[in-house]
């Protein structure tokens, strides 16, 4: 959105020079959007990496890749070893499994220093990567896409790359976006691979056949505007006056179906009027930076009488997981968390738990014995911080509503009436507007609970 603005601006303005810098991006593709304009390239300091493929596909990825990683510390010269895998169960699992190997082959073997990294993962644990393994011995690093390109590791000189990450990606069905596996692109591919390449000459073992490679990986990523839901994208570009967003000049336009699906979402909001232009509430929704869905809530809040709790709810709902499950305590972290549920569901849960670290003066101690990750409530903190601050300058009422819950929920319903499901007599529950089946996840404070009706922010609240 932001280029299709600034390509306009630059018809119109011949003075304007506009640079685009990135270590990534397609550059043939951005110099074709704006006008032919030149590429300047700067190389980067690499070393030659072999890259290795697999003769057939692997039925398993997860222990072709664990196989892979155990052949390099037993076979390979010394060097550090980086393995791509799609998300933190998948790490911990590996992580788990690699340990029992070391273990089981005895202490005589080097030591093989095992090390996840992933967003959910506490910050003090997370730094462990960057520390250069002992003499003697070598570390895996154990990754999301976060290393291909956000982390440099130094002595790096292995990748096991099995081809897959895991995408947000929208679900028509349900009306969310929903976090799918996908094989990665070409793109990725090289990404990861010159990882091996950064300290000194690497090779990279692509867990996948160099035919699947060439003809059935994309060249480049999916860019998110065309897989995910663009209900905030909308909002704010009819707040800046674009209003036929059908002819604007997107540089990866998104499909036709999912504006419109955006645009009846903010007209079930009242965000749009009739005629596709932004309503009062509307336009009061874009001042926040946050989803529709979200906004609403916030605003409806204030006239019900529960704008300070639900402050802290929105912020809560801004930031990624809280909990913290280590794999040899899961037993007792579940056991913590469970301490937090609400019987009004886990909004009112997420609210008990910022309130109960309010109490602890917002103390970091009081996180770690909780199992909750200090990070990102500090990022709830913040985001509550800024939220509040938008709400002065509206001057839009706090004010507390006490235990009333139902005032909470209501609010939360008016911005997610269309993700309300009813209990079915058979299985599960049913949505209003889809009928489809679904099931509260095990994780939530309302399973086992069976509630008659339940609403939903989306996974993992609701599973299919």
């Amino acid at each position: 959105v932001l280029f299709g603005l600034l390509k306009g601006l630059l018809a119109r303005r011949k003075d304007l020079k506009l640079i685009c810098t990135s270590a990534t991006l397609d550059a043939e593709k951005y110099s074709s959007y704006f006008f032919e304009c030149p590429i300047f390239t700067i190389p980067g300091r690499t070393f030659p990496v072999e890259v290795l493929y697999t003769k057939a596909p692997e039925a398993d990825y997860m222990d072709a890749a664990l196989i892979t990683v155990m052949q390099i510390h037993l076979q390979e010269p010394p060097g550090d070893v980086l393995l791509f895998l799609t998300g933190q169960e998948e790490i911990d699992t590996a992580c788990q499994i690699l340990f029992e190997r070391m273990k089981s082959l005895g202490p005589s073997l080097p030591e093989l220093i095992i090390l996840p990294v992933y967003s959910a993962l506490p910050s003090e644990q997370q730094t462990r990567i960057f520390e250069a393994a002992p003499p003697g011995s070598r570390k895996v690093v154990i990754a999301t896409n976060i290393a291909e390109a956000s982390l440099t590791i130094d002595g790096i000189f292995y990748v096991v790359d099995p081809g897959f990450v895991k995408q947000k990606v929208y679900n028509a069905k349900v009306g969310m976006d929903s976090l799918v596996v996908v094989p990665i692109s070409q793109a990725s591919a090289r990404q990861r691979s010159g990882r091996a390449g950064r300290t000194g000459p690497g090779k990279c073992y692509r867990l996948y056949t160099e035919q699947a490679y060439k003809n059935e990986m994309l060249p480049t990523n999916v860019p998110e505007i065309q897989r995910t839901n663009l209900g905030n994208t909308v909002l704010q570009m009819k707040a800046m006056g674009v209003n036929d967003l059908l002819h604007f000049d997107f540089m990866d336009a998104p499909p036709v179906q999912t504006l419109v699906a955006a645009m009846e979402a903010l007209y079930a909001l009242s965000a749009l009027d009739e005629e596709g232009l932004l309503t009062r509430l509307g336009r009061r929704m874009a001042e926040f930076p946050l989803e529709p869905p979200m906004s609403k809530i916030l605003i409806a809040s204030v006239e019900l009488g529960c704008s300070d709790e639900v402050l802290t709810v929105v912020a809560m709902l801004s930031v990624q997981n809280i909990w913290y499950r280590p794999k040899e305590k899961q037993a007792q972290a579940d056991q913590k968390r469970s301490k937090f549920f609400q019987a009004e569901g886990d909004h009112i849960t997420l609210l008990a738990v910022y309130q109960g670290w309010a109490a602890a003066k917002f103390s970091n101690p009081w996180c770690f014995e909780n199992f909750i990750q200090a990070r990102n409530m500090r990022k709830a903190q913040d985001v509550r911080k800024q939220l509040l601050t938008i709400m002065d300058r509206y001057k839009l009422e706090i004010e507390t509503c006490g235990r009333n819950f139902t005032k909470v929920r209501k609010a939360i319903t008016s911005g997610y009436f269309t993700h309300a499901a009813k209990k079915d007599p058979q299985e599960g529950y049913k949505t209003m507007d889809e009928g489809q089946v679904v099931y509260i996840h095990p994780s939530s404070a309302l399973f086992n609970r069976n509630p008659e009706w339940c609403v939903c922010r989306g996974p993992p609240l609701l599973q299919e």
